[in-house]
């Protein structure tokens, strides 16, 4: 029990160092707003993204390559497949994360009524494609958001995302 009480405490420092992390980075607070974005999930898409520097990546899609959401392309003759995502990234663990916090995005839209235009996207994709090939997505849809509220310094407005 004394084990436990430990852990517990230990987990709690974390958390408090967690959210005073995020409280001196405006641009985590922002990217809290998106769906499936916890505190751990908002400082590490800050991280990848390039911190301050966002001059890394020169569109969204680069920055969704690099963290391993996008769709493989294959082309030929000038046709383009798309196919599965990409499992060589360097950044599994945010990846896994994304996946994660997007999939319980997608349980808990999949039996309410939609009210925004993305919202409308997600559950008309859920019944095309299935709850993982939509969470894979919305995971996507926020690194490519995520990017340009970063490099714009927006704010996360939901009703304004095309469908």
């Amino acid at each position: 029990m004394n084990q436990l009480t430990s852990l517990a405490e230990t987990v709690s420092t974390y958390d408090r160092c967690l959210e005073m992390s995020i409280q001196d980075h405006p641009e985590c607070q922002k990217l809290l707003k998106l769906e499936g974005v916890g505190p751990i999930n908002a400082i590490n898409l800050y991280i990848a993204l390039g911190c301050a520097d966002i001059g890394t990546f020169s569109r969204g899609r680069d920055a969704s390559a690099c963290i391993g959401v996008t769709p493989i392309q294959h082309s030929s003759g000038g046709k383009t497949k798309l196919g599965t995502i990409g499992k060589g990234s360097k950044n599994n663990i945010l990846r896994s994360q994304l996946i994660t916090g997007a999939m319980a995005e997608v349980r808990h839209i999949k039996n309410k009524e939609a009210k925004t235009k993305k919202e409308q996207w997600l559950k008309s994709l859920i019944d095309r494609r299935g709850n993982k090939c939509a969470a894979v997505a919305l995971a996507n849809k926020t690194v490519r958001t995520a990017f340009a509220m970063l490099t714009k310094g927006t704010e996360y407005k939901a009703e304004l995302l095309t469908v």
